[in-house]
């Protein structure tokens, strides 16, 4: 699980519910109209803004917000540099058998094209077109989640318009007046946490997942590249590394040179 976004959720229902509960009853905040104008509209709206397919998919895209599984940079790059060294001593065909055990599907791609001698060129292409392609459909999926951003302030707007115009016709109930005002006001305040609280929130996380998988992708298609052109191993991991932060490469070399220290240990 991703303990940021749980973390997150929890401890922002918790402060919430907290603050209400300390300046009033949290009934006063239960508003079942108000709740169905402003989710029903934004399920409404966001069913006519795109295909019914799309949304289906919204449970899949979910998952990548609370379930963790960020791919390793170090894992990646060793994998690269241990396939350099078998293709540098055994040759580019010798990398099929081992390509049945890359766990990265698009890594095993790019693998058996270079077993079946395509072209470099054409390579690039393929992996390239795919990963556009791929970042393509992350930004439906970020886009959908800033489309209810966006809808659900606008709707929590219509939802006190309506409130409001109910309440006016009860004006000359004076008693009326202050728990319309605030029935109007609190389909504003549902359209504001959702939007800022859930949807705008899980777009920016989606968006985060996405530059993290693309720049991994990115390390693998150029690991390939240098792979096929018969680099030295050494000189791949040097150049793998470069795609990274700083600190990131810090933490590889220090982990490199305590492997390197303890096989030497255990050979000792």
């Amino acid at each position: 699980m991703d303990r940021a976004t749980i973390i997150g959720i929890i401890g922002g229902l918790i402060i919430f519910l907290w603050a209400i509960y300390m300046g009033g009853p949290l009934s006063a905040f239960i508003n079942i109209p108000s709740m169905l104008i402003v989710l029903g509209g934004v399920v409404a709206s966001t069913l006519i803004n795109y295909p019914l397919s799309k949304l289906i998919e919204v449970v899949k895209i979910l998952k990548v917000v609370f379930i963790e599984k960020p791919m390793s940079s170090e894992e990646i790059i060793r994998t690269i540099v241990n396939l350099a060294d078998i293709a540098r001593r055994e040759g580019l065909l010798a990398l099929e058998d081992t390509a049945s055990q890359v766990q990265d599907d698009f890594m095993k791609r790019g693998i058996m094209l270079v077993v079946d001698g395509t072209d470099p060129e054409l390579v690039k292409n393929i992996l390239e077109t795919e990963l556009a392609f791929l970042e393509e459909r992350h930004k439906e999926g970020q886009s959908i989640f800033e489309t209810m951003g966006a809808l659900a302030p606008a709707y929590g707007l219509i939802g006190t318009i309506i409130g409001l115009i109910q309440m006016l016709n009860k004006i000359d109930d004076p008693s009326a007046v202050g728990p319309g005002m605030a029935v109007a006001l609190i389909t504003t305040f549902y359209g504001a946490v959702l939007a800022n609280f859930l949807f705008l929130p899980i777009a920016g996380k989606l968006k985060v997942r996405s530059k993290q998988e693309i720049l991994m992708k990115e390390v693998i298609i150029e690991g390939i590249l240098s792979i096929q052109a018969g680099e030295n191993p050494r000189i791949i991991e040097e150049k793998l590394k470069a795609f990274l932060a700083p600190k990131v490469r810090e933490t590889l070399k220090e982990r490199a040179t305590s492997s390197e220290s303890g096989d030497s240990l255990a050979w000792r």
